[in-house]
């Protein structure tokens, strides 16, 4: 198939880019500047599209032929509000895709529980899926909590906080409980999405098999390491 990746110089796009070129699929992505896919071993084998997805016109030139499209783009760390930036990316991307006839949305957002009082990185997750699921664009939301693997946000603080301190008084947070899932099955499941039959339109929680608590990961981590255990948790 004819595919479009937003967020493609992020953790998640970058790893599922060349996932897609092995199944055979062509791949153009959508990105601010085509200087970061330089040292990229895999750009000289997809069409790149530069422009910004609040750019309608941009988002529009990227969306041409294309029948599955993957949103992975989270405007948390840009500057301002970035809530409203990311509300406005995703109307831009749902009314694009719809005129265009795309088949299939494909949205990693964020594992939340069914409750109103949620944070703001959640609640801005949460709309986006709306936005998507509501575009007229059959769409699958995949809600992932923690991703664990090398280079991840998540992985890559455990294994600081681990190595750097020895002992570590538990603050709240290292007692709540989480259920991640590997990033290896986060793109089994992103790539696998394309293929659902159009009648699909829902979100679909993912995780693996397994709820920890924060400290109970970072003591795992410690035993794999080869280290004390860290946190009394």
């Amino acid at each position: 198939m004819h595919v479009l990746v937003t967020g493609a110089t992020g953790y998640i796009g970058g790893r599922l880019v060349p996932r897609l070129l092995e199944a055979g699929h062509e791949v153009r992505v959508l990105v601010r500047r085509a200087d970061r896919l330089r040292d990229v071993p895999w750009a000289a084998s997809v069409d790149v599209i530069e422009g910004d997805l609040a750019d309608r016109a941009a988002v529009d030139r990227a969306m041409d032929d294309v029948e599955v499209v993957y949103y992975l783009v989270h405007s948390m760390g840009g500057k301002g509000d970035f809530e409203s930036t990311e509300l406005t990316i995703a109307r831009n991307v749902a009314a694009s895709a719809h005129e265009h006839d795309v088949g299939r949305i494909v949205y990693l957002g964020g594992l939340h529980p069914a409750s109103d009082e949620l944070s703001q990185h959640l609640r801005s997750r949460t709309e986006v899926g709306r936005i998507l699921l509501d575009s007229g664009v059959p769409t699958i939301v995949l809600q992932a909590g923690v991703i664990i693997g090398s280079g991840s946000t998540s992985f890559e603080m455990i294994r600081h906080l681990t190595e750097v301190l020895p002992y570590m008084p538990a603050p709240r947070w290292v007692r709540s409980f989480i259920q991640p899932i590997a990033v290896r099955d986060v793109l089994h499941y992103l790539i696998r999405a394309a293929d659902v039959p159009p009648e699909v339109n829902r979100a679909f929680d993912i995780g693996g098999p397994d709820v920890h608590r924060y400290g109970q990961l970072m003591n795992g981590y410690a035993v794999e390491a080869g280290l004390r255990q860290r946190c009394p948790c």
